[in-house]
C-alpha cells in the first residue's frame, strides 16, 4: 500500500523566491578626528561583518588634507564590495555604520570621527534625494582617486588621476 501523500503549503509548493545577483561597490572611508586609522579599520570590519555584503578588496590608508574644511588631516581609504542589498538599502547600513562610530553632522564638510562614501554601485546612475551615484565629487578628489585606482583601476580614467595631481595625499605612515 502507497503512503498516503501529504497535502503541501502554497508556501512549500512556490518556486524559490528570486535571489539577487550581487553588485560590485565601492566605499570611499575618511575620518581625521579620534585615531582615523583606527576608526577606518573598525568600520572596514563592521562593511565585512553587514548581511548581504562581502568585502572583497581594500586599498592601503593615504593621508590628506581636508577639502573644503578645516581640522587634522583626513585618513582615506576604499573598500570594493559585492552586496546583495540594493543601493539605498547599503547606504542605510553605511550611515548605521557611522553613528555607531559617533559621526554628527554640525554642519557641512565638519571633521569627522568616520564618512562612509557610497562611490560606485555597479554601473547604476542613481539620483536621488538622499543618493547620488557615482558620488557626484569623486572625480575631483585624489583621496578618493588614488586609493580607488589601486583596488580598480579600471574605474579611473588616467585623465582624472591627472587632473587632480596637485591634491596632497600620501600613504599613511
Amino acid at each position: 500500500m502507497a503512503a498516503p501523500i501529504q497535502a503541501r503549503t502554497a508556501a512549500q509548493t512556490a518556486a524559490p523566491e528570486h535571489v539577487r545577483e550581487p553588485v560590485l561597490a565601492y566605499i570611499g572611508l575618511g575620518a581625521n578626528l579620534g585615531d582615523p586609522a583606527a576608526s577606518l579599520a573598525a568600520a572596514m570590519a563592521a562593511i565585512a561583518s553587514t548581511p548581504g555584503v562581502t568585502l572583497t578588496a581594500r586599498s592601503a590608508l593615504y593621508a590628506s588634507a581636508p577639502v573644503d574644511a578645516g581640522g587634522p588631516d583626513y585618513v582615506n581609504a576604499v573598500v570594493q564590495v559585492h552586496t546583495v542589498l540594493t543601493a539605498p538599502d547599503l547606504l542605510a547600513r553605511l550611515q548605521a555604520i557611522e553613528l555607531q562610530a559617533g559621526r554628527e553632522r554640525p554642519y557641512r564638510n565638519a571633521p569627522r570621527t568616520l564618512d562612509l562614501d557610497l562611490l560606485l554601485y555597479g554601473d547604476a546612475h542613481i539620483t536621488s534625494p538622499r543618493l547620488e551615484v557615482p558620488h557626484p565629487r569623486m572625480g575631483e578628489r585624489a583621496f578618493v582617486l588614488l586609493p580607488l585606482a589601486e583596488i580598480a583601476p579600471q574605474r579611473v580614467p588616467q585623465d582624472r588621476l591627472q587632473a587632480v595631481a596637485g591634491q596632497r595625499v600620501n600613504p599613511y605612515p
